[in-house]
């Protein structure tokens, strides 16, 4: 699948770009001429993402890394507040970045059990701390990849981390129902979620055995970013089609509850 290049290049941040789909859209959306900000948790797997994606044909010139271990929400503060300075404009944040929920339940240092923080929590502070770039310039997208399996998930209201019922498939989905409903929230720029498909990545064994590619499931994150292709704000994608998300992710009442606990969450812990 090709792409057009962009008739002016934008600033897009895509975050967990060093692997699998993260590492493909950064690629592709560098090949349209865009200036990606590819995210990484440490600096070694940023530089080799970049040297790969340079290998294989990137322009250097269209990279620019950053590096915060999401699990530690301090560090998304602090690459928030360097992408602002260094960026004041940003044209598209790809939320990508996830992990599986690991077998056993583990909290972060700010308290949050691992997968809600990574896939879901780290994601919306990077969002509402990057307010100002994403308004720089009418038209800005946010792109949560979210995932099918949130159509399983339930919100745990009173125990969202998951302390008195642990199983790491309800877990990761609730991050990924979080993020999907993340997309509804109001804000000056269009936001959606998408179920990029399948694929063979790292996060493949939560669903099957074979899946498509890394690149098939990049196309389809990378065409919502693309500015010709119109959105419906809050609206959730399944690969490429406009699909209904989980009747609980649809209710307004559910977004303003995720964003008021994810508001409890975030907050900087005091000594």
């Amino acid at each position: 699948m090709s792409f057009a290049v962009s008739p002016a290049s934008r600033t897009v941040l895509v975050t967990g770009a060093t692997s699998g789909i993260g590492w493909e859209t950064a690629r592709l959306l560098a090949e349209r001429g865009d200036t990606v900000i590819v995210h990484a948790p440490d600096q070694a797997s940023g530089d080799d993402a970049v040297a790969r994606m340079v290998a294989a044909g990137t322009d250097t010139l269209r990279l620019r890394l950053v590096v915060a271990d999401f699990s530690r929400l301090d560090e998304v503060r602090a690459m928030a507040a360097r992408v602002m300075e260094e960026h004041p404009v940003l044209d598209v944040l790809v939320n990508n970045a996830a992990v599986a929920a690991p077998e056993q339940r583990t909290m972060t240092a700010d308290g949050n059990e691992l997968s809600l923080q990574v896939n879901f929590l780290a994601a919306y502070l990077l969002t509402h701390e990057l307010a100002g770039p994403l308004s720089a310039r009418p038209g800005s997208r946010v792109v949560n990849v979210s995932s099918s399996m949130h159509r399983t998930a339930s919100i745990a209201w009173n125990d969202p981390h998951r302390a008195k019922r642990y199983s790491r498939l309800a877990a990761y989905a609730q991050s990924q129902l979080a993020l999907t409903v993340f997309a509804r929230e109001q804000a000056p720029w269009t936001s959606v979620s998408v179920h990029p498909g399948v694929c063979d990545t790292g996060l493949l064994p939560l669903y099957a055995h074979e899946g498509d590619s890394a690149l098939q499931g990049a196309e389809c994150v990378v065409r919502l970013c693309d500015p010709a292709a119109e959105l419906v704000p809050g609206a959730y994608y399944d690969r490429r089609a406009l699909s209904p998300a989980a009747p609980v992710a649809m209710e307004d009442r559910t977004v303003r509850r995720l964003c008021k606990l994810a508001d409890q969450l975030v907050a900087a812990r005091t000594a």
